[in-house]
């Protein structure tokens, strides 16, 4: 039975102003975007609110309580929303799970603690997956809802940068609200996990992060749905791609992969550089004002400019004119 998780879920994009402040109605314009897309809407898609890619990092809770409430007013309904919850602490986390589900969200999405060594680039989750499953299990509490979650964490080859396979599976069995699992991982650990996943005795969702893989893993029937920030910028030719393979055309699919968006995904799956590149690529697209990130998140680069020019070229998104570029980088 579909759930919650079972969907192609945006991880949106938050557009700044000139001082780095939350532009509102360049905001509710890039919504519109998917809103809009009737395409997008019938073929299953959904928004996340407040993800990584969202910055949910630097935003104050009264900040992320806002773009929550921008959302919903222009989603109203139209497809599933989820949204963030993080916070440095978990008292504030779990007052943000509390301020998602006053805002009506159709489930949360969580992600791992963040501070100090032992429960980030340290963390052993296997040895020690209360650091997280303490904090998902306060949180569910409170709020009773769908839960869909961002696994990321210290874990080594093959399951960086996600959790391994007896953390994700220990968390999955004692949180039954958990519908869905965001596929941080590279090939050979997405193929582990999503194995263990489908060994559980109720249906969680594999969701696809990285589309530079979506290739592989729809030919292997391991994708149930998306959480992925790829979305924000290529929305027409990843729609082109998924429905070619659901309709079994396995000819158009890799015609679609191999004329440009393969390249276009692998440039962009680079881990040092993946959330500047998702929203270079979204402004190159004529979809936000600029594609400035708060710091410490640096500006892109010209050359990252000119290759995600190129790039989005190649398989037809519409660009702004490249000398509009020169007054960023």
């Amino acid at each position: 039975m579909k759930t919650v998780g079972d969907h192609l879920y945006v991880a949106t994009l938050l557009p700044y102003d000139q001082h780095m402040k939350i532009d509102e109605a360049a905001y509710r314009r890039f919504l519109r975007h998917f809103l809009d897309n009737e395409r997008f809407v019938k073929m299953g898609g959904g928004l996340c609110i407040n993800p990584e890619a969202g910055e949910i990092f630097y935003l104050t809770r009264a900040e992320k309580r806002r773009v929550l409430e921008i959302a919903q007013e222009e989603n109203n309904g139209k497809v599933p929303l989820i949204a963030g919850t993080w916070a440095l602490t978990t008292e504030e986390t779990i007052e943000t799970a509390k301020d998602c589900k006053a805002l009506g969200v159709d489930g949360i999405f969580v992600t791992p603690p963040g501070g100090a060594q032992d429960v980030t680039s340290c963390w052993d989750a296997d040895a020690y997956p209360e650091i997280w499953l303490d904090q998902i299990i306060a949180q569910d509490r409170v709020v009773d809802l769908p839960i869909v979650t961002h696994p990321v964490g210290g874990a080594k080859p093959p399951f960086y940068p996600g959790l391994p396979i007896g953390a994700t599976l220990r968390i999955c069995r004692e949180v039954p609200n958990i519908v869905g699992w965001k596929m941080t991982y590279m090939y050979d650990g997405f193929r582990l996990i999503a194995k263990g996943l489908r060994s559980l005795d109720r249906h969680v969702a594999v969701m696809g992060a990285l589309a530079s893989r979506w290739h592989e893993y729809k030919a292997t029937g391991m994708f149930d749905g998306t959480l992925s920030g790829f979305w924000n910028f290529a929305v027409e030719p990843m729609m082109d791609h998924l429905d070619a393979w659901d309709r079994n055309d396995i000819v158009t699919a890799r015609a679609i992969w191999d004329g440009g968006l393969s390249e276009l995904q692998d440039y962009v799956a680079d881990m040092a550089r993946l959330h500047i590149r998702y929203k270079t690529a979204t402004w190159l697209a004529g979809l936000i004002p600029n594609p400035f990130m708060r710091a410490p998140m640096p500006k892109p680069s010209r050359v990252e400019i000119e290759t995600l020019h190129r790039l989005l070229s190649r398989v037809g998104v519409p660009v702004i004119d490249i000398a509009d570029t020169r007054k960023v980088a």
